[in-house]
């Protein structure tokens, strides 16, 4: 294992705040980012959430790129169609890993290129059944490309 992953899986840093108590906790694991080349505007981040209550995850935000947004990759009538989904269930208990091929973090219109080594702050919001939102603050770390 590579010291930058062993640095991710230690290292992620999960901060929460809410207007109002919160009834779930949220954690993150093995938050990781796909480096980027020259010119390249897009890239996935990546990781393993498990709450501890049912709750959604419904948005998410990050100052490398104006565009963050929740999407899925499947495969419709024999292709591979990748499409913004507005929310995404965290049931109680289950582990739900974002990963590359299925649900992940698109990050859009990237500030600068991504070098392994770089560490990217992701806010995720969560929202409870009663509508309470809460943000948890994420660092994930780069990976080159092809790790």
């Amino acid at each position: 294992m590579s010291l930058c992953r062993s640095l991710s899986l230690i290292a992620v840093t999960v901060v929460m705040t809410a207007a109002a108590p919160a009834d779930a906790e949220v954690a993150v694991s093995d938050a990781w980012v796909r480096g980027t080349v020259a010119g390249q505007k897009s890239t996935g981040a990546f990781m393993r959430l498990t709450s501890t209550a049912d709750v959604t995850l419904v948005g998410v935000a990050s100052p490398a790129a104006k565009i963050a947004e929740i999407h899925e990759m499947k495969v419709e009538g024999g292709m591979m169609k990748m499409s913004a989904a507005a929310r995404l269930p965290l049931p109680a208990g289950k582990i739900v890993e974002l990963k590359p091929g299925g649900y992940h973090v698109m990050l859009m219109d990237l500030a600068q290129p991504l070098k392994e080594g770089d560490v990217i702050p992701l806010t995720m919001i969560i929202e409870d059944k009663a509508g309470t939102k809460q943000t948890i603050e994420v660092r994930a770390s780069v990976r080159a490309l092809g790790k």
